[in-house]
């Protein structure tokens, strides 16, 4: 098994199979969108199972496929219908902002898929608008209901953000009345590919906390398990549940058990970090498998102790505000 040198055991690698999305959200990107990474830049599908491959030997057995989206690269569906086969692979899953992803549900509940993040900031159709810059909130309502009509798990990523979408906090809350779906508050994270100076984040974990509490006295933390990213909490008598995802701030770092691929093959060890080994550049030098897996593990090895050392060591202040479809989901 995979252990950085602060002893924690990594098994879980989010896949970024592309930068490109097809929403403009405005905590992601600018507007007019990113300067894409060439087709050339990109990792083959050959070359992405080739890497999963690598390390699902060395005891990863959770893989997530991220973007940008998805499903905007082309034969997405396949790709991951091959990674699904690897030998040693425990949980394949999927976050998506669902755009693009209802087609697909059936032939993702029939390769494996137990589990998907929906991206899903707001429940009001014009908001959505304001947020993403695109007119695609019915089509996420869409792909909702049918993630859940095939039995997939279903965990609404809503990130929180003043003056946007707070007034969304409640009613995301009263989904998980009657739907069995996980509906997780996520910090602001800097990450919108602006070079912003400063960073101010106004609804922290705690204040987030205390406003779903202030309307339901009856919310009691639940257990979560070690490495998880997620703050866990249930109101007695609702099908789902909540979490809140303290990922400016940070707190989770201790139990990290995760790494990242972005969609040129560069592996990132820690979400804040700026630096990495080119898996993909490897892989066209010629490396074999044993080389890769050395890689690997050296690279691991040298993972941060949480995301402000990262953060510290590895990033220059316009990297701080880059977007998160450059990073890797």
């Amino acid at each position: 098994m995979l252990t950085d040198k602060f002893g924690r055991h990594i098994n879980y690698l989010r896949l970024a199979v592309l930068d490109r999305c097809n929403l403009r959200c405005t905590y992601c990107m600018p507007e007019n969108g990113l300067p894409w990474i060439r087709q050339n830049d990109l990792m083959t599908d050959e070359e992405m199972v080739r890497i999963c491959s690598v390390f699902t030997s060395l005891g990863v057995d959770k893989i997530r496929i991220t973007g940008g989206e998805p499903f905007v690269r082309k034969n997405c569906m396949g790709l991951m219908e091959k990674i699904s086969h690897l030998d040693g692979l425990k949980d394949l899953s999927l976050t998506t902002n669902g755009i693009l992803t209802a087609p697909y549900i059936p032939k993702l509940k029939e390769i494996g898929i137990q589990s998907v993040n929906l991206s899903l900031d707001t429940l009001d159709e014009e908001r959505f608008f304001r947020i993403t810059r695109r007119r695609s909130f019915d089509k996420v309502m869409k792909t909702l209901d049918r993630l859940l009509a095939h039995g997939i798990k279903v965990k609404i990523n809503t990130v929180v953000m003043e003056h946007q979408n707070t007034e969304d906090i409640i009613p995301l809350v009263e989904l998980t009345r009657e739907l069995p779906v996980d509906v997780r508050f996520i910090e602001e994270m800097p990450f919108n590919g602006t070079h912003d100076a400063e960073t101010v984040l106004k609804w922290d974990h705690p204040r987030i906390y205390s406003f779903i509490r202030s309307y339901f006295l009856d919310l009691v933390k639940t257990d979560a398990p070690k490495s998880s990213t997620s703050y866990h909490y249930k109101i007695p008598g609702f099908a789902g549940g909540i979490g809140i995802i303290a990922a400016f701030t940070r707190s989770f770092c201790g139990d990290c058990n995760r790494i990242r691929i972005t969609p040129s093959g560069l592996l990132r060890t820690c979400l804040y970090s700026g630096d990495g080994i080119n898996l993909k550049d490897e892989i066209r030098a010629g490396k074999t498998d044993e080389e890769l897996k050395n890689t690997i593990i050296n690279s691991i090895h040298h993972k941060p102790k949480d995301g402000w050392e990262a953060e510290r060591q590895t990033l220059t202040p316009a990297q701080v505000h880059q977007s998160m479809a450059t990073i890797g989901g």
